[in-house]
């Protein structure tokens, strides 16, 4: 995903992000899995003009507050039980490419405690607006 900083509809942007957020919610298919919650890490990139995100005041409401991004998945992660993190990781792009301000995002989840032998299995989604 590097070379996405420098795709030319990004150029003019400031990249906000959130690391691994980590949240504790019920996903999965295997009977196993549904019986509890699993620890998962996401993450987020927001691509967001500089036009609509360089404060001349210092004030928070001259830019994209970063509650908005775990608020939003918070929200996401509360409606029950996911099957998987495919569904999660589009879920939250929507979300995120919702707000008015965001040109781009890029969300990715990891589940840290499935396999002995690995650090993570996870899954990774980029979404762009249109620009005129």
């Amino acid at each position: 995903m590097h070379t996405l900083l420098a795709h030319p509809s990004l150029m003019d942007c400031r990249r906000l992000f959130l690391r691994d957020y980590e949240v504790r919610i019920n996903i999965g298919v295997h009977e196993f899995e549904k019986r509890g919650e699993q620890r998962v890490l996401i993450n987020v990139d927001l691509f967001v003009p500089l036009a609509l995100s360089t404060p001349t005041q210092d004030r928070l409401h001259e830019v994209l507050d970063y509650d908005f991004i775990r608020s939003s998945i918070a929200r996401r992660v509360s409606r029950g039980h996911i099957h998987l993190q495919e569904t999660l990781v589009d879920d939250v792009l929507k979300l995120m490419l919702a707000h008015p301000q965001v040109r781009a995002a890029r969300v990715s989840t990891e589940k840290p405690d499935v396999y002995p032998d690995c650090k993570a299995v996870g899954c990774e989604v980029f979404g762009m607006k249109a620009t005129t």
